[in-house]
């Protein structure tokens, strides 16, 4: 409880000091195009009277699609490829993908389009006359900056407790060999397998945690849109294999893969008070975990130590 109380005490001194600074000026930024974008989102309305639904899929359905793919086709073309030369310095496990395996890449994408097609998109249907209950997501005001601010904050909440509980459950002997083992055929992962996974566990541990937030907070449609797409391209991150400069660290979820049995969420929060990342916290990749604001990869700062010899 006090390591609880200390991390969740030392988020809100951080909120409330971000909230002052950055968010004030983005805020500012938010007001002064905010008639335009209102005068857009109504544009929008008045284009589908009646077939509000219409913008519903669009939103929450082929925006994040298109979002996912864009990202990911970048990355595959450094996987399948190896271009451009320099990104294969960053690569997490050195020696991993160069370049992956073509018969299982295409067999994943298979499988990521399969969840998406057959699953992701029933789902988030099916979904929107829950959200409607709620809260209309095709209201017509658009949710404020700080409105917007609270709701992601929420959403990242909800998603960790939920990926992290879910997660670990599924790596019980008996659930992780039925169903979570193909998931973690990828020792080395790359982005495009962030939803390469068995349908069970698409649905209680790729959607439920990002889908529920926006279903009790009766979010708005824009919210909606944007936490989805943030969401892909974050577990695209984990996922895609390579520490690059400007992006969040991929150490903590490529060392999961690599070893199974630590960190198992997604900020690292629950890991923490459950003791799930002790042997993370004893390696070089935790030194490395974090933002890389150069361009020299922390694998060439923080090396490996050397390989004993027998």
């Amino acid at each position: 409880m006090k390591k609880a109380a200390f991390i969740l005490g030392s988020g809100l001194l951080l909120l409330v000091a971000f909230s002052n600074s950055v968010s004030g000026q983005l805020q500012r930024f938010w007001d002064a195009s905010g008639c335009f974008q209102q005068a857009q989102w109504e544009r929008l309305l008045s284009t589908f009277e009646g077939k509000e639904w219409i913008l519903y899929i669009i939103a929450t359905i082929l925006v994040p699609a298109l979002v996912f793919w864009s990202f990911n086709g970048l990355l595959l073309v450094a996987d399948t490829a190896r271009k451009p030369n320099f990104i294969s310095r960053y690569r997490i496990q050195v020696g991993q993908n160069e370049p992956v395996d073509a018969m299982k890449l295409r067999q994943s994408i298979r499988t990521v389009l399969f969840n998406q097609c057959m699953i992701s998109v029933p789902m988030v249907v099916f979904l929107y006359p829950i959200i409607k209950v709620r809260g209309d997501p095709c209201r017509r005001e658009l949710p404020t900056f700080h409105w917007f601010l609270l709701e992601l904050a929420i959403f990242t909440l909800i998603n960790e407790v939920l990926f992290y509980y879910s997660h670990r459950l599924l790596h019980h002997p008996t659930l992780y060999k039925k169903i979570h083992k193909k998931h973690h055929e990828w020792t080395a992962p790359i982005g495009v397998i962030s939803l390469y996974a068995h349908p069970i566990e698409h649905v209680a541990s790729n959607m439920l945690p990002v889908v529920l937030g926006p279903i009790l907070m009766g979010s708005h449609l824009s919210s909606i849109a944007v936490w989805f797409s943030l969401a892909l391209i974050c577990t695209t991150v984990s996922h895609c294999g390579y520490h690059l400069p400007f992006l969040p660290s991929p150490e903590f979820h490529d060392y999961h893969h690599l070893r199974f049995n630590q960190c198992y969420g997604v900020l690292g929060v629950l890991d923490h008070l459950h003791g799930t990342d002790t042997m993370f916290k004893q390696t070089k990749a935790y030194e490395r975990h974090r933002l890389l604001l150069g361009f020299t990869p922390l694998s060439e700062s923080i090396p490996d130590p050397p390989k004993k010899m027998d």
